[in-house]
């Protein structure tokens, strides 16, 4: 699973051997194709063009989704200047400079999504992103990837004249009655935006619709507006056997204008389970990239409806098939909002068969794409010791997850308009299930945790959420990003006392009953392993230490060296070297790894050394 499958297909050219390197190692990353001039043909895994580079970029602009350069600028633009057509369409153009400095997002910035993947590209290669865009440099989401991680659809509207009174700072006034609102929690201080209705203190240069409403009449506009449609209407459907695909589409589309409602604001088609091969129904879902939704007649004889029908209940066993099927698709409960249009039947001459159409308002949109949960180990703490992958996950997601310690280190890495909850250190069942249900939502879901996401980590948490739910392995998609472990960070601190066989325990209890943890002390000690102690001491939990101690003195000399490391690569980092008896004599707490040395472990010169067994020739 790509880290960037959202700009496949794409393109990267080069055209000198000093490019060719650049590039060659974003292929890792990539299912891409890298391409060089017959100049460079010896140039391991590119394919090579003939021609003139104009031609051959000409040749590619229609069929990729993302190019990257690297060439100068200049050029660039010569080249891709005759191919430009609009934002909407065109596809996302990065320049990277020979020297891997700066990753320059040229063209398509927000919907084709280049300022994405210059910043992600930055991460990998620890280069400087450089985005021009306004929203970046204040903070805020760009008006016209607002509803993206949702799947809204954007409607008509001055997008340019509204994204503008963004840039500006002016006043917008935001209308939104569907929807997720939690794009609204994480603005900039100072944001532009206004919640409430127009009032003398508040009078808005531009407006944002969020709704599944038609789109205003230009009459009814006397400032830049502009409309996302939520995908929160599920049309339930119940037809007679053979129904054209026309009449369907034709009953839907008169419903939608009569009551005023936007067709992009659709999520799918639900009907009842005997219409599961329906042609008609089949091909409209089919070519207009809907789901179909199917329930069996006793889920549908549960839900309960206005217009239930005796006839309908004795051809298919439920008194109702289109209003409870769009009920169900909804969420599965009957409230005075949640039925906007009841059942409508629709015949139409020289049509066969007949239609009934029922909408129903869900409270959550429909994203239409399959979520991830990318677990992710963010090391120490210091962000040059999160490893470039993991940077580019977290820059990625929709949404992060974490502690709120972590939110707090990882801070420069986010983007407006991530989502981000911080939720206590006590809270990590929360936090599993949380980021599991944002994610079978649809939404790309980065879980923090620092050191290695699998040692310790939320990483074991989630999946076995997962798997507590039936999880089948492949919805929602998931993704490890390893990270420095706390030993690792501690060990790294005071020299090599890793350098044989070692293990790690926790001292916490919380999780694991402390005969458990005694028997594996008892055992770590008697082998002799070089033994890292997490959660050795909390406010509360104040004796554990003391056993471990006291267990591992009974198979240890007493002199045996010690590193107690406290947050380690942190600005408030503290190293004490000493020994297995005077452990209890430092300051220790649960920021604290405690690295105990084996029987062949010594200090040097404030080093910590534990050999690896080589024998030393004089020649050393």
């Amino acid at each position: 699973m790509s880290l960037f499958q959202e700009f496949q297909p794409l393109a990267l050219i080069a055209t000198t051997p000093t490019g060719a390197k650049k590039l060659q190692l974003l292929s890792q990353y990539y299912t891409t194709t890298l391409w060089v001039p017959e100049s460079l043909s010896n140039t391991e895994g590119a394919e090579v063009y003939t021609g003139s580079l104009k031609t051959h970029v000409a040749n590619l602009w229609d069929m990729h989704r993302a190019f990257v350069f690297c060439l100068a600028v200049g050029a660039v633009v010569r080249l891709i200047a005759p191919l430009l057509q609009h934002k909407s369409c065109d596809p996302a153009v990065v320049v990277i400079d020979e020297a891997g400095r700066f990753v320059i997002s040229l063209c398509s910035g927000h919907q084709g999504g280049a300022d994405r993947l210059a910043q992600l590209i930055a991460h990998l290669t620890g280069a400087t992103p450089v985005l021009t865009s306004a929203t970046t440099h204040l903070g805020l989401p760009a008006v016209d990837l607002l509803g993206v991680p949702f799947g809204w659809r954007r409607g008509e509207g001055d997008w340019t004249g509204v994204s503008a009174a963004v840039a500006r700072g002016e006043p917008v006034q935001v209308l939104q009655t569907a929807g997720s609102t939690l794009w609204r929690n994480h603005l900039s201080q100072g944001h532009c935006f206004g919640f409430e209705p127009t009032t003398e203190s508040f009078t808005p240069k531009a407006k944002i619709l969020i709704s599944p409403n038609r789109p205003l009449a230009p009459t009814d506009i006397n400032i830049p507006t502009v409309q996302w449609h939520p995908r929160v209407l599920w049309i339930g459907i119940g037809c007679e056997r053979g129904t054209s695909r026309q009449l369907i589409e034709s009953a839907i589309q008169q419903v939608c204008l009569k009551y005023q409602l936007s067709e992009d604001a659709i999520a799918g088609i639900a009907t009842i389970d005997l219409k599961a091969d329906e042609a008609g129904l089949v091909e409209l879902c089919r070519d207009r990239h809907l789901p179909l939704q199917t329930f069996s007649a006793d889920v549908l004889r549960a839900v309960f409806v206005p217009n239930p029908s005796p006839v309908v209940d004795a051809e298919v066993g439920t008194p109702s098939v289109a209003e409870a099927a769009a009920i169900q698709a909804a969420g599965g409960e009957m409230q005075p909002e949640s039925l906007k249009v009841a059942k409508q039947i629709f015949r139409a001459e020289g049509q066969p068969g007949a239609v009934t159409v029922a909408i129903a308002q869900a409270k959550q949109e429909y994203i239409g794409r399959t979520g991830q949960l990318l677990l992710v180990g963010t090391g120490p703490g210091q962000l040059d010791q999160i490893t470039p992958a993991a940077r580019a996950a977290i820059s990625r997601a929709d949404a992060v997850v974490g502690y709120s310690l972590y939110i707090e280190l990882i801070a420069p890495l986010l983007r407006p308009p991530q989502i981000v909850e911080a939720l206590p250190i006590t809270q990590e069942r929360q936090r599993a299930q949380r980021a599991i249900d944002l994610a079978l939502w649809g939404l790309t879901v980065a879980v923090v945790s620092s050191g290695d996401c699998g040692i310790y980590g939320m990483a074991g948490l989630v999946l076995e959420a997962l798997q507590a739910k039936g999880w089948d392995g492949k919805t929602p998609q998931v993704q490890m990003f390893p990270g420095i472990t706390a030993l690792q960070a501690a060990a790294a601190r005071v020299g090599t006392p890793l350098m044989h066989d070692f293990c790690a325990i926790s001292l916490s209890d919380l999780l694991t009953p402390w005969a458990v943890i005694e028997k594996r002390l008892t055992a770590a000690a008697t082998a002799d392993f070089v033994t890292a102690i997490y959660n050795p001491r909390s406010q509360t939990r104040t004796q554990q230490l003391a056993i471990a101690q006291s267990i591992f003195l009974n198979h240890r000399n007493p002199k045996t060296p010690v590193a107690v490391v406290r947050s380690a690569y942190r600005q408030d980092e503290q190293i004490t070297l000493t020994t297995l008896e005077k452990l209890l004599d430092v300051p220790i707490d649960m920021m604290t790894t405690v690295l105990i040395g084996n029987s062949s472990t010594r200090l040097y010169s404030d080093w910590m050394i534990t050999p690896r067994g080589y024998s030393l020739s004089p020649a050393w």
